[in-house]
């Protein structure tokens, strides 16, 4: 379904098929006001998700508001990566992930690894309630901890075979000239510093010290980031470059780093 399809179908509670058969039916004078309060909300910016209350990523429904970043299909990737690089089906993983938002690829995980162990920090306690929110309606279990990426007591050392992330990498000055919808989500999950790549050089200062020996850190980046990136993991020795994954449009979207091993 096309977006309009969308909204009405969901505002008036019924199929595509019904919305077209039953085209010609007057709308009682409450249902009009309803229709006429979410097409203000769109044409003002809103996204769409917000207005719904929920997201689709993986197959998997989510509810989202404005404190946490709308899931996007690019981010896919990165859980089809996950998989492949965790030897599904596997009994056990130790998978961290660092900026977890609505908890979208922390609860896919969950399902399609169910003997897997995840913890997932956010630095927002609006976006871990929608989280923990999105847990209970998926019936998984998750560790949910507030933190500003590793700055926690609460993250055992040497300990993850994954760490994980899709960190805000949008340059600060490019914020203001975002589509008005994008710009509605929250800052911090957007803005990655000057260059956009400051959440990066912290992810890599750190993340080692939490991987087990030949754990992977695995990123989702934004486009042309790549060499960038790369120089940022290679810096301090600690990681060797293992793949970049490009998504669907044949942008490089995911890089998997190792650990070394000590």
């Amino acid at each position: 379904m096309h977006e309009a399809e969308l909204l009405f179908t969901e505002v008036l509670n019924c199929s595509r098929p019904e919305l077209y058969l039953n085209r010609d039916l007057r709308l009682a004078k409450a249902k009009g006001a309803l229709i006429a309060g979410v097409l203000k909300r769109r044409v003002s910016g809103e996204p769409l998700q917000y207005i719904l209350g929920k997201a689709d990523f993986y197959g998997l429904q989510f509810k989202v508001n404005p404190g946490c970043l709308i899931p996007r299909p690019e981010t896919e990737i990165l859980v089809e990566t996950v998989i492949r690089l965790s030897g599904y089906p596997v009994i056990r993983l130790n998978i961290l992930e660092i900026g977890t938002g609505s908890g979208c690829i922390a609860l896919t995980l969950a399902k399609l690894l169910p003997e897997a162990l995840i913890t997932a920090t956010d630095i927002s306690e609006k976006a871990l309630a929608v989280a923990q929110e999105n847990a209970v309606f998926h019936k998984v279990n998750i560790n949910f901890i507030k933190a500003d990426l590793f700055n926690t007591n609460n993250l055992t050392p040497n300990t993850y075979d994954l760490v994980i992330s899709n960190p805000p990498y949008i340059r600060s000055g490019d914020i203001d000239t975002l589509q008005p919808e994008v710009r509605r989500e929250p800052r911090v999950a957007l803005d990655g510093g000057a260059d956009g790549l400051e959440v990066y050089r912290r992810i890599a200062d750190s993340a080692s010290q939490y991987l087990k020996d030949k754990g992977y850190l695995i990123l989702e980046m934004g486009f042309g980031q790549t060499d960038a990136i790369v120089k940022i993991l290679t810096k301090n020795r600690r990681f060797e470059i293992i793949e970049v994954v490009q998504d669907y449009n044949n942008i490089q979207r995911v890089i998997v780093a190792q650990k070394k091993a000590n």
